[in-house]
Protein backbone atom coordinates (compact mmCIF):
# COMPACT_ATOMS: atom_id res chain seq x y z
CA UNK A 1 0.00 0.00 0.00
CA UNK A 2 1.20 3.49 -0.80
CA UNK A 3 0.96 6.47 1.55
CA UNK A 4 -1.65 8.25 -0.59
CA UNK A 5 -3.89 5.16 -0.59
CA UNK A 6 -3.65 4.88 3.19
CA UNK A 7 -4.48 8.58 3.66
CA UNK A 8 -7.46 8.19 1.31
CA UNK A 9 -8.75 5.29 3.45
CA UNK A 10 -8.28 7.37 6.61
CA UNK A 11 -10.22 10.34 5.18
CA UNK A 12 -12.95 8.21 3.55
CA UNK A 13 -13.67 6.58 6.91
CA UNK A 14 -14.10 10.02 8.50
CA UNK A 15 -10.84 10.19 10.43
CA UNK A 16 -8.78 13.34 10.81
CA UNK A 17 -5.71 13.76 8.61
CA UNK A 18 -2.64 14.98 10.51
CA UNK A 19 1.04 15.31 9.69
CA UNK A 20 1.81 12.81 12.47
CA UNK A 21 -0.47 10.22 10.90
CA UNK A 22 1.01 10.86 7.46
CA UNK A 23 4.54 10.52 8.82
CA UNK A 24 3.65 7.33 10.69
CA UNK A 25 2.16 5.79 7.54
CA UNK A 26 5.18 6.92 5.51
CA UNK A 27 7.47 5.22 8.04
CA UNK A 28 5.68 1.91 7.46
CA UNK A 29 5.85 2.36 3.68
CA UNK A 30 9.59 3.13 3.87
CA UNK A 31 10.43 0.31 6.30
CA UNK A 32 8.36 -2.35 4.48
CA UNK A 33 8.96 -4.87 7.27
CA UNK A 34 7.57 -5.65 10.71
CA UNK A 35 8.53 -3.04 13.31
CA UNK A 36 7.48 -2.52 16.91
CA UNK A 37 5.77 0.48 18.49
CA UNK A 38 8.98 1.58 20.23
CA UNK A 39 10.70 1.86 16.84
CA UNK A 40 7.78 3.93 15.52
CA UNK A 41 7.99 6.22 18.56
CA UNK A 42 11.78 6.62 18.24
CA UNK A 43 11.52 7.53 14.55
CA UNK A 44 8.67 10.02 15.05
CA UNK A 45 10.41 11.57 18.07
CA UNK A 46 12.77 13.38 15.66
CA UNK A 47 9.95 15.51 14.21
CA UNK A 48 7.53 15.32 17.15
CA UNK A 49 9.52 15.60 20.41
CA UNK A 50 7.62 14.15 23.34
CA UNK A 51 5.19 12.10 21.23
CA UNK A 52 3.54 9.70 23.66
CA UNK A 53 3.42 5.94 23.48
CA UNK A 54 -0.37 6.23 23.89
CA UNK A 55 -0.57 8.34 20.72
CA UNK A 56 1.48 5.75 18.86
CA UNK A 57 -0.68 2.86 20.06
CA UNK A 58 -3.99 4.63 19.39
CA UNK A 59 -2.91 5.27 15.81
CA UNK A 60 -1.55 1.74 15.36
CA UNK A 61 -4.90 0.36 16.52
CA UNK A 62 -6.78 2.71 14.16
CA UNK A 63 -4.55 1.87 11.19
CA UNK A 64 -4.97 -1.84 11.84
CA UNK A 65 -8.75 -1.49 12.15
CA UNK A 66 -8.82 0.35 8.79
CA UNK A 67 -6.63 -2.26 7.08
CA UNK A 68 -3.73 0.16 6.56
CA UNK A 69 -1.29 -1.95 8.57
CA UNK A 70 -1.06 -5.63 9.53
CA UNK A 71 0.23 -7.05 12.80
CA UNK A 72 1.88 -10.19 14.07
CA UNK A 73 3.31 -11.32 17.37
CA UNK A 74 7.02 -12.02 17.31
CA UNK A 75 8.90 -13.03 20.47
CA UNK A 76 5.95 -11.99 22.63
CA UNK A 77 5.81 -8.50 21.12
CA UNK A 78 3.34 -7.02 18.65
CA UNK A 79 4.95 -5.86 15.42
CA UNK A 80 3.37 -4.01 12.54
CA UNK A 81 3.93 -3.49 8.81
CA UNK A 82 2.18 -1.73 5.96
CA UNK A 83 -0.68 -3.83 4.58
CA UNK A 84 -0.14 -5.75 1.38
CA UNK A 85 -2.96 -5.12 -1.05
CA UNK A 86 -1.72 -6.08 -4.51
CA UNK A 87 -2.52 -9.83 -4.50
CA UNK A 88 -3.16 -12.73 -2.15
CA UNK A 89 0.05 -14.11 -0.70
CA UNK A 90 1.70 -15.12 2.54
CA UNK A 91 4.93 -14.09 4.28
CA UNK A 92 8.23 -15.39 5.54
CA UNK A 93 9.20 -13.21 8.53
CA UNK A 94 12.78 -12.93 9.80
CA UNK A 95 12.82 -13.38 13.57
CA UNK A 96 15.98 -11.28 13.81
CA UNK A 97 15.42 -8.17 11.66
CA UNK A 98 11.67 -8.33 10.93
CA UNK A 99 12.23 -8.36 7.16
CA UNK A 100 9.51 -10.10 5.17
CA UNK A 101 9.55 -12.05 1.96
CA UNK A 102 6.47 -12.82 -0.12
CA UNK A 103 5.43 -16.46 -0.45
CA UNK A 104 3.43 -16.74 -3.67
CA UNK A 105 1.89 -20.05 -2.69
CA UNK A 106 -1.33 -20.70 -0.81
CA UNK A 107 -2.05 -24.09 0.78
CA UNK A 108 -5.66 -23.28 1.72
CA UNK A 109 -7.27 -25.59 -0.86
CA UNK A 110 -5.27 -28.52 0.49
CA UNK A 111 -6.10 -27.54 4.08
CA UNK A 112 -9.83 -27.33 3.24
CA UNK A 113 -9.80 -31.03 2.34
CA UNK A 114 -8.98 -31.76 6.00
CA UNK A 115 -11.89 -29.62 7.24
CA UNK A 116 -15.07 -30.87 5.58
CA UNK A 117 -18.20 -28.94 6.44
CA UNK A 118 -16.49 -25.78 7.68
CA UNK A 119 -16.68 -22.34 6.07
CA UNK A 120 -13.30 -20.61 6.08
CA UNK A 121 -13.75 -16.83 5.97
CA UNK A 122 -10.13 -15.75 5.97
CA UNK A 123 -6.67 -17.05 6.62
CA UNK A 124 -3.10 -15.88 7.09
CA UNK A 125 0.04 -17.98 6.83
CA UNK A 126 3.28 -16.73 8.37
CA UNK A 127 6.52 -18.67 8.22
CA UNK A 128 9.17 -17.64 10.75
CA UNK A 129 12.93 -18.08 10.56
CA UNK A 130 16.19 -16.22 9.94
CA UNK A 131 16.68 -14.44 6.60
CA UNK A 132 19.76 -14.97 4.47
CA UNK A 133 21.34 -11.63 5.45
CA UNK A 134 20.95 -12.27 9.20
CA UNK A 135 22.09 -15.88 8.80
CA UNK A 136 25.29 -14.71 7.09
CA UNK A 137 25.87 -12.05 9.76
CA UNK A 138 25.93 -14.62 12.58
Amino acid sequence: MKTDNAIRILKNKGHKYTDKRRDMIQLFVNEDKYINAKHVQAELEHNYPGISFDTIYRNLHLFKELGIIESTELDGEMKFRIACTDHHHHHFICESCGDTKVIDYCPIDNIKSYLPGVAIHQHKLEVYGICEACHKAH
